[in-house]
């Protein structure tokens, strides 16, 4: 029978993967990775044989239809994994689902890694309520995200790259508030692993003196 499954993938440490996402990535009949080198380097790390097409953002508009007919009409059992993390998420995974549920296609979601909860809780900032905004927009409408977002009372996840990091913290505490607490979380997960605490404009100065490298996820206080 046919059936789609999303599948959450380590963010750094290998050891997160669950046992249920190793069954179904070995029980797929075929793999649609965001890159599949890199989840090919995963699956030779598991000895898991199964194939792997390539779904990414650059294509899948182009790609989903074909992918999910042929899995319709030969009955495959389809895993979709992105780069790390649970697809969907800041990653590809949304339309294909949309399409899925509109062919009628099974859908199932694995729990598992995702970057920004492990980042919130252990910010130190209140996680009972929270508002998660992934990457603000590079430069059309970036301002008005962050003008919307300075009444934003919830606790506010981003995701940053590190060459932008600076530049982010200096328009947050512009636009937010100087003294707005903060935690920049980097590398979760992984040997490197870090979480600085402080106000936005205090992590601004540490960074712009400190070479960044790695996956970054800033977590701010709400208004």
């Amino acid at each position: 029978m046919s059936r789609i499954t999303l599948v959450p993938t380590p963010i750094g440490n290998l050891e997160d993967i669950t046992l249920r996402a190793l069954r179904i990535l070995r029980e797929a009949d075929l793999i649609a990775a965001e890159d599949t080198r890199t989840s090919g380097n995963l699956l030779r790390h598991f000895e898991i044989s199964t194939p792997l097409t390539a779904l990414h953002a650059h294509n899948e508009h182009r790609r989903i239809p074909a992918l999910l007919l042929e899995v319709k009409e030969k009955g495959l059992k389809l895993a979709v994994v992105s780069d790390a993390g649970t697809p969907g998420v800041s990653d590809p995974g949304f339309l294909i689902v949309r399409e899925a549920l509109r062919l009628e296609i099974p859908v199932e979601v694995l729990p598992g890694p995702v970057a920004f909860v492990p980042a919130l809780v252990g910010s130190g900032l209140p996680c009972d309520s929270f508002v998660f905004e992934g990457f603000l927009p590079q430069k059309k409408g970036r301002q008005t995200r962050l003008k919307l977002l300075a009444t934003e009372v919830r606790t506010i996840i981003l995701y940053e790259s590190p060459h932008r990091l600076v530049k982010a913290l200096e328009e947050m505490a512009t636009f937010w508030g100087a003294e707005r607490p903060a935690c920049v979380c980097r590398e979760l997960t992984k040997m490197h692993e870090e979480f600085r605490r402080g106000t936005l404009t205090e992590l601004a100065t540490h960074y712009a003196q400190t070479t960044v490298k790695g996956e970054i996820v800033i977590v701010v206080g709400g208004a």
